[in-house]
């Protein structure tokens, strides 16, 4: 039977991967780099047969034309490469992802699935620096935490428990690492709702929302010159007190909260906790050890890794 090995959430930005040689805490950026390694070693201890990564989508994959609460790849996984991260066809294993969603959906959650799903950096900046040299296929597992209506975090946590127990029923012998991509803390300059964008820079995001599907890269440079030029807003505390409690097992009560709680005490971009809350439910909200925390303004985000072991 196949069974869960490991589990691990790390927080992402394409900051890190073109802003480097423009840092003022390098010392809190080499912490984070640092714990992004130690999960990494941590993973290939481990000896996954592949990984289910739980990430978030930036608008390459998904549109306002369709954007389901819970995606899993199941055929092709193709990076969308933005911003100096894997780009092109990841290695997959189809029969593996395709028995999971079937079963997912016997349990009562029901994903959609894609036979050709294009990634971006919410699933790819894990599989560059989590995954380097390490030769195992992918099975991307995309939540909706940016386009409202939005996933509730108790269904996320619900999804998690589903993915355990779909796991374990599989009948063939896999060693499966879940890893969380996203958050902590973060405020993006995104409209509060898509629905109401409020001046000429909201209106361009929904624009690009709506129409990028096949040309995200026309919109790419004047969408980068609005997020790089946003203030940077961290909930250092939030994200000490979340990872405190991920080492002490008690994530379970944060999968109460509400969207409006979330985005109160973590910003907008902390909606990207659900892929968290996911991965946490699946190990069984089991006692974890955070490996760095950083809050990190020239990257607008609060970085946090951890691990749980079963």
């Amino acid at each position: 039977m196949a069974r869960i090995v490991l589990g691990v959430g790390a927080s992402h930005s394409t900051l890190m991967n073109t802003h480097w040689d423009q840092l003022v805490h390098t010392d809190d950026a080499e912490r984070f780099r640092d714990g992004l390694r130690e999960a990494r070693d941590a993973i290939a201890a481990a000896r996954p047969d592949i990984a289910i990564i739980v990430g978030s989508n930036h608008f390459r994959g998904f549109w306002l034309d369709l954007i389901p609460a819970f995606t899993l790849g199941v055929g092709e996984v193709i990076g969308s490469g933005e911003a100096r991260t894997p780009s092109g066809p990841q290695r997959t294993d189809p029969e593996f992802a395709q028995r999971l969603a079937q079963d997912l959906v016997q349990r009562g959650t029901e994903v959609a699935i894609s036979a050709r799903l294009q990634i971006d950096h919410g699933q790819t900046h894990a599989i560059q620096y989590l995954l380097e040299g390490l030769d195992i296929p992918v099975a991307p597992l995309v939540v909706n935490v940016f386009a409202a209506p939005l996933p509730r975090p108790d269904r996320c946590a619900e999804l998690g428990r589903n993915l355990a127990a779909a796991i374990a029923a599989l009948p063939t012998e896999r060693r499966v690492v879940v890893i969380a991509s996203g958050g902590l803390s973060h405020q993006l300059p995104w409209p509060a709702d898509w629905r109401s964008p409020d001046g000429a820079d909201e209106e361009f995001l929904v624009e690009a929302w709506l129409n990028g599907r096949g040309d995200w890269e026309r919109y790419d440079s004047r969408r980068r010159q609005i997020i790089t030029a946003a203030r940077p807003v961290i909930f250092s505390d939030f994200d000490e007190k979340f990872l405190a409690d991920l080492e002490r097992g008690h994530l379970a009560p944060y999968a109460e909260m509400t969207g409006e709680q979330i985005e109160l005490v973590a910003g907008n971009g902390g909606q990207e906790l659900r892929t968290w809350l996911t991965m946490a439910a699946a190990l069984g909200f089991a006692p974890g050890r955070a490996l760095a925390y950083s809050a990190m303004p020239e990257w607008l985000t609060g970085m946090g890794v951890a691990v749980i072991e079963p």
